[in-house]
């Protein structure tokens, strides 16, 4: 947010009203008043606000009616609800309704300056998931795959040299880094792209029932052979035929592939004479071929025949500059899906989306979008949202390597909202007597439970 923010309070108590245009002006905020909601409306109609305070019991017009009134205005800007008569109802209903935050009265200084700090944090995270929007419509998006990184880049323009060939292509990486959108991107962009693209997962298929399907099989082969059968191969003709995990193929196999990459002729299960047939191959794998060939697992011949191109693709601990914009996209396709109106990242949430490592790469990133999406309320994504392997703090104590993270202020949270959860479980969820036993007030207890998304 560029200069000083424009703040806008509207309350009736006057004391209150210069107390606090005093404490945020000090704060490098600039502060307009108003006694009342009318008045709040004329202030909306003149300036525009950053943040927006209003207290609830008003006269001339309350602060609900001004919330629908500014709402109805498409007024961006948060509003925090203020109220001395506050209840966990009431801070809801607001919510319900569209305010941003609500906090009761009296409060302290450090209060109102840390929601309005929090606030302030969630814009910016707007701000930066709207650039993100224009730097994936702008160029950091090639077939479907979504990049910034150096490395992704390169290969982005290593597809772009390749496509137009019938070249074979080996795609590395590990499991979830997009290896089938990076084979099907090289379908996409080249001469074939008007022709099949065929994709088979080499380690799926029962080594049995392998051959038939990539090759085909003549009626009588074998006793379930009822009839004549079209393998993949024949399906891809003039396309692509993407073979994931080809490391698994059993080395019977092998030899057969070899023999189709050489000729571009394959022969049906029982079938006596061969047919020629047009097709790119693309294989993939997780594995280290290379390691296979030289331990006999994998034929030689085949490993370098296939490894004429070579695509290796970062994992994605690798391309974390990636990860906001990952985020924004898979965030886009629950909103489509589910037919939700926003939804937006806490920005402790995405600073542990970004510290995780990722092991199942950016397949394990979407499913962990997908989930949050589902069970987080009011569309706001906290850490609690997330699946405990990514923040384990989110269910209790830290369990991470304390020598990875030294950090008290992490686990003093930590501490404090397993505390918090112990008391209101022991209470049967009565917030006023786990209040008591946790010796703070229960208006601070309502404010933790919410800071740290606790039902």
């Amino acid at each position: 947010m560029s200069g000083a923010a424009h703040i806008l309070i509207i309350d009736d108590e006057e004391n209150l009203r210069h107390m606090l245009s005093v404490m945020l002006t000090r704060q490098g905020y600039v502060v307009t008043c108003a006694p009342h909601g009318l008045a709040g409306l004329t202030c909306l109609n003149d300036s525009a606000y950053d943040f927006i305070l209003c207290d609830i019991r008003m006269p001339e017009m309350d602060g609900k009616a001004f919330l629908v009134q500014a709402l109805e205005q498409h007024v961006s800007a948060p509003i925090i609800m203020m109220s001395a008569y506050g209840t966990v109802e009431t801070a809801v209903e607001c919510m319900k309704m569209g305010a941003y935050d609500f906090i009761s009265k009296p409060f302290k200084k450090d209060e109102i300056i840390m929601v309005l700090k929090k606030a302030e944090e969630r814009e910016r995270l707007k701000e930066e998931n709207s650039r993100l929007r224009v730097a994936i419509a702008g160029g950091f998006t090639y077939s479907g795959i979504i990049s910034r990184n150096a490395r992704m880049q390169d290969i982005f323009s290593q597809i772009r040299k390749v496509a137009d060939l019938k070249t074979t292509v080996l795609i590395l990486g590990e499991s979830g880094t997009g290896k089938e959108l990076v084979a099907r991107a090289i379908h996409t962009n080249g001469v074939r792209a008007a022709q099949p693209f065929v994709a088979v997962n080499c380690g799926a298929i029962p080594e049995h029932l392998l051959e038939s399907e990539l090759f085909g099989h003549v009626r009588g082969a074998f006793t379930d052979a009822s009839s004549d059968k079209t393998g993949l191969f024949e399906q891809a003709d003039g396309g692509t035929l993407f073979l994931d995990e080809v490391g698994e193929m059993p080395s019977m196999l092998q030899v057969k592939l070899l023999r189709v990459l050489q000729e571009d002729e394959i022969r049906r299960v029982g079938a006596a004479v061969s047919k020629r047939v047009n097709v790119r191959v693309v294989s993939a794998t997780s594995r280290d071929l290379e390691a296979d060939f030289k331990s006999g697992r994998f034929r030689e011949d085949l490993y370098f025949r296939l490894n004429v191109f070579c695509l290796q693709l970062p994992p994605l601990r690798e391309r974390i500059e990636d990860i906001p914009m990952l985020v924004e996209h898979f965030i886009s396709s629950c909103l489509h899906g589910r037919g939700m109106e926003h939804l937006t990242v806490d920005p402790d949430a995405m600073r542990s989306l970004m510290a995780y490592r990722w092991p199942g790469n950016v397949r394990e990133l979407e499913n962990a979008i997908e989930r949050a999406a589902i069970v987080c309320e009011c569309g706001h994504i906290t850490t609690n949202c997330l699946p405990a392997t990514i923040c384990p703090a989110s269910d209790g104590l830290p369990l991470s390597d304390p020598e990875e993270n030294l950090s008290i202020k992490v686990a003093e949270d930590a501490i404090e909202r397993d505390l918090i959860r112990k008391a209101l479980a022991k209470t049967g969820g009565n917030r006023t007597q786990a209040a008591k036993i946790l010796e703070i007030s229960h208006r601070s207890l309502l404010y933790k439970m919410k800071e740290y998304g606790i039902e």
